[in-house]
């Protein structure tokens, strides 16, 4: 079913905030800031500290990973009261890789408005200035905090040839880093950090060599991956050929199988198993 955004009924707004400078808000973000009756924030203090900025006094509710199933009431409430409501996560955009998506899923449920205003994300200026291939890209946001998650997830991207944008968090940049080369290869990599802020800085090159440039950086971090742009295609190779293919190249039969598992999404021990069966290699 279609929906007029501006037909004046009870809207939710989707505001974006600034991600370092505060030039970079906009005329209508501060308008809209202005319009609506109660802000739903992914932290107050933060919140109330732009609002001070902008000289705008409002009603502001917490609303944040922890607690945001249970405000989907509240807010149909005050939609239902005829109030618009904005909703801001600390810096970006709500909803990519913030809080924000319980409240747009049960606004839609209802029926009601909800309006995306353009505005501050870090994923775009990270792509743009990278180097690499604009589009397509593909956003991950963050991988999983769990290592075995995490190189569950990089495994499943290996094949990925869009360009991809991850987040990261400064204590596990170095480990992420360590475990893309590991299983995606020694790709060509932008990691920009900081963006819109004083000390903002782009790393360019291999993943190898950017690793030894960011060591012991602090802050926000985007990491933008070449997509894998291989033309190897190893469907007409059984799993014997294709391990032998690695030995000829010059690894060992162990590393062989362990690049062959990665390759072909599949544990390693069926690999080996499956080797070791039909080529009669001990």
């Amino acid at each position: 079913m279609s929906q007029k955004s501006y037909d004046n009924s009870p809207t939710v707004y989707l505001i974006p905030t600034p991600i370092g400078n505060l030039d970079d808000i906009t005329i209508r973000t501060k308008k809209t800031l202005e319009l609506v009756n109660v802000i739903f924030s992914e932290d107050t203090r933060v919140t109330s500290l732009l609002l001070k900025e902008l000289g705008i006094n409002k009603k502001l509710i917490a609303s944040h990973n922890f607690n945001e199933a249970k405000n989907v009431s509240k807010l149909i409430k005050y939609l239902e009261e005829g109030k618009n409501i904005g909703v801001v996560s600390d810096r970006g955009t709500p909803v990519i890789s913030d809080p924000g998506y319980e409240l747009v899923k049960e606004a839609i449920k209802y029926n009601y408005n909800v309006v995306a205003l353009p505005g501050a994300t870090a994923l775009i200026p990270a792509l743009i200035v990278s180097g690499l291939a604009p589009a397509p890209f593909l956003f991950y946001g963050f991988l999983n905090n769990k290592d075995s998650k995490r190189k569950k997830e990089l495994e499943n991207l290996k094949q990925e040839k869009a360009t991809m944008i991850f987040y990261e968090a400064p204590h596990r940049l170095i480990k992420t880093l360590e475990l893309m080369k590991d299983v995606l290869g020694n790709r060509q990599i932008s990691i920009s950090r900081e963006i819109s802020k004083k000390f903002e800085e782009v790393y360019r090159g291999t993943i190898e060599d950017v690793m030894k440039e960011v060591e012991g950086a602090k802050g926000e971090f985007v990491i933008v991956v070449a997509g894998n742009t291989s033309e190897n295609n190893y469907d007409n190779l059984t799993i014997i050929e294709h391990v032998n293919l690695y030995i000829k190249e010059g690894l060992t039969s162990k590393e062989a199988i362990k690049k062959v598992a990665l390759d072909r999404h599949m544990a390693k021990s069926d690999v080996y198993s499956e080797y070791h069966k039909k080529d009669g290699n001990k």
